[in-house]
């Protein structure tokens, strides 16, 4: 059975202090949650010492980016193994802000998934339409382009344990959200094609997670969709007590 995964983005927020003061804090609110799946991801610079702040909890700590190359003069770039190094389980990739404003494509994010599994990290990898497709009624079409180009040549094990997080591009930092219909269908579509593609088992053990605008009053209604299995919580997750409430919310809704 698959628990809710609740992943925080923090984006290009928070300084070292300011994400230890988080973990800190977070850390007792949630340490009697046993049935949801935490992670936080600060930016680079706090990987370590949130890993550090979150030693022996419940709380996972996952790289916003990540470059495919082990090592190498590309300035500015960040290893998956310097990542893993510093204490971070999880990195996510493909994430509508990359691929919008600094021109990822479908092939960069199959490089970087495939090095984050090589290097033993978890890919938290990101599709989803933006307005213009999603009116044009392309939403499935390009959903299918990003897993299949995405995520081409993984094993099936290998895709049973990602995280795919389907973001609607149209509802990130717009306060904008796709309904619970709207989620439910987009998960369940990327599901049948994890099982068309990847087998049964791996449709069945892998996280399928929405991101879009996702608060406290909404997760609840988010979750009871079927193959919506968590979210990637981007402005509501600066805030600890508001992110320990979706993380508390999508307990209640798993049980």
């Amino acid at each position: 059975m698959r628990l809710p995964f609740i992943a925080a983005n923090w984006k290009m927020f928070k300084t070292v202090h300011e994400s230890v003061v988080f973990v800190k804090e977070l850390r007792l609110l949630v340490k009697d949650v046993e049935e949801v799946e935490i992670v936080i991801a600060p930016p680079f610079t706090a990987i370590h010492a949130a890993a550090e702040a979150a030693r022996n909890t419940n709380i996972g700590v996952a790289g916003q980016d990540v470059y495919w190359e082990r090592d190498g003069a590309f300035t500015g770039e960040i290893a998956p193994g310097m990542i893993k190094e510093a204490g971070a389980e999880y990195v996510i990739i493909g994430h509508s802000e990359r691929r919008r404003l600094f021109g990822e494509t479908d092939a960069i994010v199959n490089r970087k998934v495939v090095a984050a599994l090589a290097a033993g990290l978890t890919p938290i990898a990101c599709i989803g339409e933006t307005l213009e497709e999603r009116e044009r009624n392309e939403t499935l079409a390009v959903l299918d382009r990003q897993i299949k180009d995405g995520f081409d040549q993984l094993t099936a094990e290998q895709m049973a344990e990602l995280v795919v997080a389907y973001e609607p591009v149209w509802a990130i930092g717009t306060g904008r959200t796709a309904t619970a219909a709207q989620a439910g269908e987009a998960h369940a579509h990327i599901r049948s094609r994890l099982r068309q593609w990847f087998g049964a088992d791996a449709a069945d053990r892998c996280h399928v997670i929405y991101g879009g605008s996702v608060k406290p009053d909404n997760i609840r209604e988010l979750l009871v969709e079927p193959d919506v299995d968590g979210a990637l919580v981007g402005g509501a997750s600066l805030e600890v007590k508001s992110f320990a409430d979706i993380v508390s919310r999508s307990r209640r809704a798993a049980v």
